[in-house]
């Protein structure tokens, strides 16, 4: 069987070639990011598998279809960047990993917000020069304060049982609540009004849908306390950015640590340091000295990558043994609202 990846990195290859002979597929790699344009480099192929900056729009996948590809492989828990409906219309499968280290983006997210809340990395900047002044670097302890999570699928869970470490009051909400968990938690599912009003940090861990589509707009920052840290680990356009940028500069948002941006497509995971950024929205964001955006790795872990490739492979050997693909996500509304 042979499977094109589009979006690949040096790591990715690694973590795919320790474990190709185990399962016998022919891999073909290539840096470029799928899009309707370049889909002839699947030709031959049996499966596709993508990154979260490739696109699989229905145009792409019709194509992808008329060459004869019979599986679409996200090595990746987000799947918006693929019409499922096109891929149900063509018979195409879609999989995805739904899970590869919740720890890492978890972790990820509480560096992001311990690092804005003591000013970390401004301290980092001044002592390099000389200058080791407190001014301005004064941070909150987080022991007794609000957390807001939004979303309680694997990786807010494990989010939640770190800040729970830290002495935190946690607050959530999501579609679908799960009260036996609430209680093992020690939390309490409330409305989102509510969730806004009482976090001292809110953090973004539910799917990109319709619905939560924009979220995070001017309505929902006026609502929130004064001062707040918004974390976002998810998808880019759960936030609003323009909405966000007028939050920060009326200083009702007292920080944002993004590790993705609505429209990372043209920046993340590439190198663009000798270029000038076109994106005013992006350099708008990274002038900020309470902003953190870094790129899109929340992920990035060893552990993670590896279990990204065994994952992927095994998905693959599944739809190709012809057995039940148990991490496949169709169009219907009930895989839609399944929770990172």
């Amino acid at each position: 069987m042979k499977i094109t990846l589009f979006g690949t990195q040096p790591y990715d290859r690694e973590s795919f070639d320790r474990i190709r002979d185990t399962y016998g597929f022919d891999i073909c790699y290539h840096r470029s990011h799928l899009n309707a344009n370049n889909v002839a480099l699947a030709q031959g192929s049996d499966a596709v598998c993508i990154f979260v900056n490739d696109t699989a729009d229905a145009g792409t996948i019709r194509q992808l279809a008329g060459m004869g590809v019979k599986l679409i492989a996200l090595r990746c828990a987000g799947f918006n960047n693929v019409d499922l409906n096109a891929a149900a219309r063509y018979g195409i499968p879609v999989v995805r990993v739904p899970a590869y280290s919740p720890h890492a983006v978890a972790e990820h997210a509480v560096a992001l917000m311990l690092t804005l809340n003591r000013k970390i990395h401004r301290a980092y900047w001044r002592t390099r020069d000389g200058n080791f002044s407190l001014h301005g670097l004064m941070g909150f302890d987080m022991y007794g304060k609000t957390a807001g999570i939004v979303g309680t699928g694997r990786i807010a869970r494990e989010l939640i049982r770190i800040l729970k470490g830290f002495g935190m009051e946690v607050v959530a909400n999501d579609l679908f609540p799960d009260p036996q968990y609430a209680a093992e938690a020690g939390i309490a599912y409330v409305p989102l009004d509510e969730l806004y009003a009482r976090a001292d940090i809110v953090s973004l861990h539910c799917p990109l849908t319709d619905r939560t589509r924009y979220m995070i707009g001017d309505a929902a920052i006026s609502r929130m306390k004064p001062g707040v840290i918004l974390i976002n680990t998810g998808r880019g356009q759960l936030i609003h950015t323009e909405a966000l940028i007028d939050g920060l500069k009326e200083k009702k948002i007292g920080a944002a640590g993004l590790d993705v941006y609505e429209e990372e497509a043209g920046y993340f995971y590439e190198d663009t340091s000798d270029r000038i950024m076109d994106d005013d929205v992006l350099a708008r964001l990274l002038s900020f000295n309470n902003v953190i955006v870094t790129s899109h790795q929340g992920f990035f872990t060893r552990e993670a990558v590896d279990n990204i490739a065994r994952t992927t492979m095994q998905n693959i050997k599944d739809f190709s043994e012809c057995r039940r693909l148990e991490n496949e996500v169709r169009a219907e509304p009930e895989n839609a609202v399944g929770q990172l």
